[in-house]
């Protein structure tokens, strides 16, 4: 795969992002997709990764992380507590309570921590969503 501008007349030039390859012995270039409409130093860097070169810029100076929150193992967790029924062992029909100590039992796995802390840490729109998406038999 390789990035080439196309001259565009008196508009600037669209950028495309293609493959090649050789098919009974002669290069093919299929025909691109849509252009990109990316900023010039986007595209450089675009490039640089498609050759395996490091980026011109240090990631982790380029961005500032303001929020992080916990994906993966949660939903490992929360994957295999529904997948052993623990939402229908703590009630049989679901209901907000239901939600709130699935959300507590994964957090302890996670986490263990006093009850104080982990009703603390859980705030009430993350405790429904997560324990909810179990409930209602959602993919993470």
């Amino acid at each position: 795969m390789y990035v080439t501008s196309v001259p565009n007349r008196d508009s600037p030039p669209a950028v495309l992002l293609r493959e090649s390859y050789r098919l009974a012995g002669q290069g093919e270039n299929p025909h691109p997709g849509q252009p990109v409409a990316l900023a010039e130093h986007k595209v450089q860097t675009l490039k640089r990764a498609l050759k395996g070169l490091p980026p011109a810029v240090d990631l982790c100076e380029a961005f500032e992380i303001t929020r992080s929150l916990p994906h993966g193992h949660v939903a490992a967790v929360l994957g295999s507590a529904q997948r052993v029924g623990m939402p229908e062992l703590i009630d049989a029909r679901p209901s907000r309570n239901r939600d709130l100590v699935t959300a507590m039992l994964v957090a302890q796995v996670i986490g263990p921590d006093s009850k104080l802390a982990t009703a603390r840490g859980l705030r009430t729109q993350t405790a429904h969503q997560l324990a909810g998406a179990a409930a209602r038999g959602d993919r993470l």
